[in-house]
C-alpha cells in the first residue's frame, strides 16, 4: 500500500510537470504521513543526504566547467580535433566527437559539452552542407563521453550513494577507457552516416598547424591531468582537487588565454550557484525517497522478482540494464543515481560485479537516458541549439544509440573494460 502511494504520487507529479526535486519531496512526504513517521524524519534524511563531505566537490567541478566554457577553452579544443580528424569523410562529425571527448575531460558536464561544442561547430557544419539532424545527433550523443572521462561529479554522487565504500580515484580512472571506447564507436557511427549521406571530406592542415593548435589547448587540457594525477598520487583528495580545478581554470583563463572578463566570471558564478542548488536539493529529496525505499524493502523485493524470472547472472544483468535504460528516459541523472544505486548495487555485487564497474555501467546507462525522450535533457538542449524539432532528431539518431549500446554492453559484460586501468595504476 505505502509503496504504491509513493510510486504513484511520484509518477503523477512528474507527468503533470512538477520539477523532479519537488516531486520526490512531495511523494516522500505523503508516504511519511501514511506511515505515521514524525515529520522531522524526512528533513533529517534530506539533511543527511546532502551533509556528505565528498559532495563539496560538486559545486567546484560545476563552477570549473562553466568557467572553461565561458573562457573559450572549447574553441581551442575544437581546433585541435579539427586539425587531427577533419580530413576524413564527414570530418566535422569526427571533430565534434573528438572535441566533446576533450571538453568532457575538462568540464565533466554533458550539458556544458553539447552547449559549447554544438554552438561552436553547428553553424560551421551547416555551412558545409551537413544536415541539422546529423549535427544535433553527433553533438548530443558525444556529450555523454564527458560523463565518463574524468573529472565527473556524477561519479562523486555515485560514491556517496553506494552502500559500500567506493574509491572516487578508482572511479575517475575507470571511466577513461569506457569514455574513449564510447567516443571511438560514435566516430564510427558518424563516419558511416556521413558516407551514406555524401558529406564532404576535409583537408589535413599540416603538422605545423596541428602542433600550434595543440600547444594552445595544452593549458586547458592540463586541468584534467592535474586532477587525476594529483588524486592518484595522493597529493590531494577528490574534494580538494575540485577547488584546485577552479583556481587553475581562473589562472589559465586570466593570464594564459586572457579571455575571462568580469562579466563572464559573474555569469559563470551565477550559473554554478543555480546548478549546484538544483543538484543538491535533488540529492536531498532523493535521499529521503531512497530511505523510504529501503524501509519498504524495495531492494529485497526487486531482487526476488528478478531472480524469479531467471537465475542466470547474464540475464539478470541484462534486466538491470533494461530497467536503468527505461528509468533514465523519465528522470534526470542525479536523482536516479541516488535512488537506483542502493537498489541495484547490492544485487550486482551478488552477481559478482565490482562496485567500480557497476558505477561506470550505471553512469553510461543513465547517460544514454539524457539523449532519449521523453526527458532527454541533453538532446533537448542540442535540438534547441541546432534549431530543429526533436522529432526530426529522434528519427535518425538510432546509429548513435547503437554505438552507445555497444559500449554499454562491453562495459557491463567485459569487466576489464573498466577495471583494467585502475588495476594497472594500483599494481593489482
Amino acid at each position: 500500500m505505502e509503496l504504491t502511494v509513493l510510486l504513484v504520487t511520484l509518477a503523477v507529479l512528474l507527468i503533470i510537470g512538477v520539477p523532479v526535486a519537488f516531486a520526490l519531496g512531495a511523494a516522500s512526504l505523503v508516504t511519511f504521513l501514511l506511515l505515521d513517521i514524525p515529520l522531522v524524519v524526512p528533513f533529517q534524511r534530506m539533511a543527511a543526504g546532502m551533509n556528505i563531505f565528498a559532495l563539496m566537490a560538486i559545486p567546484f567541478f560545476i563552477f570549473a566547467g562553466d568557467l572553461m566554457h565561458r573562457a573559450g577553452i572549447a574553441e581551442r579544443l575544437i581546433r585541435v580535433a579539427d586539425a587531427a580528424l577533419g580530413r576524413t569523410r564527414g570530418g566535422l562529425g569526427q571533430v565534434t566527437v573528438g572535441s566533446s571527448m576533450l571538453f568532457g575531460a575538462v568540464s565533466g558536464s554533458a550539458i556544458a559539452s553539447v552547449s559549447a561544442i554544438g554552438s561552436a561547430l553547428g553553424p560551421m557544419m551547416r555551412e558545409k552542407g551537413y544536415d541539422g539532424d546529423y549535427v544535433v545527433n553527433v553533438s548530443a550523443t558525444s556529450a555523454i563521453t564527458g560523463l565518463l572521462i574524468p573529472p565527473s561529479h556524477n561519479m562523486i554522487i555515485y560514491a556517496a550513494a553506494a552502500s559500500v565504500s567506493v574509491s572516487i580515484a578508482d572511479l575517475f580512472v575507470a571511466g577513461i577507457v569506457p569514455g574513449i571506447l564510447a567516443g571511438l564507436l560514435l566516430m564510427i557511427a558518424a563516419y558511416i552516416v556521413a558516407v551514406r549521406r555524401g558529406y564532404p571530406r576535409g583537408q589535413f592542415p599540416g603538422v605545423r598547424v596541428f602542433l600550434i593548435a595543440f600547444a594552445a589547448a595544452v593549458p586547458g587540457l592540463l586541468a584534467a591531468l592535474i586532477i587525476v594525477l594529483g588524486i592518484l598520487f595522493g597529493v590531494f583528495t577528490a574534494t580538494e582537487s575540485s577547488a584546485i580545478a577552479v583556481v587553475y581554470t581562473i589562472v589559465v583563463a586570466l593570464f594564459v588565454y586572457r579571455s575571462l572578463t568580469w562579466e563572464r566570471f559573474v555569469q559563470a558564478t551565477t550559473a554554478a550557484v543555480r546548478t549546484t542548488a538544483m543538484v543538491m536539493i535533488v540529492i536531498g529529496t532523493a535521499a529521503a525517497f531512497g530511505w523510504l525505499l529501503a524501509i519498504l524493502q524495495v531492494p529485497e523485493q526487486l531482487a526476488s522478482l528478478l531472480k524469479s524470472i531467471s537465475e542466470d547472472p547474464l540475464v539478470l544483468l541484462l534486466l538491470i540494464n533494461l530497467a536503468l535504460l527505461i528509468l533514465g528516459t523519465f528522470m534526470d541523472m542525479a536523482p536516479l543515481i541516488m535512488i537506483t544505486t542502493p537498489i541495484f548495487l547490492p544485487l550486482a555485487i551478488q552477481l559478482g560485479m565490482n562496485p567500480v564497474q557497476f558505477g561506470i555501467m550505471l553512469i553510461l546507462n543513465l547517460g544514454i537516458g539524457l539523449v532519449t525522450p521523453p526527458v532527454g535533457s541533453v538532446l533537448f538542449v542540442g535540438c534547441a541549439i541546432g534549431r530543429i524539432p526533436i522529432e526530426r532528431s529522434v528519427r535518425t539518431i538510432w546509429p548513435f544509440y547503437l554505438a552507445l549500446l555497444v559500449a554499454l554492453g562491453l562495459v557491463a559484460y567485459v569487466p576489464q573494460v573498466s577495471l583494467w586501468l585502475p588495476g594497472l595504476v594500483s599494481g593489482q
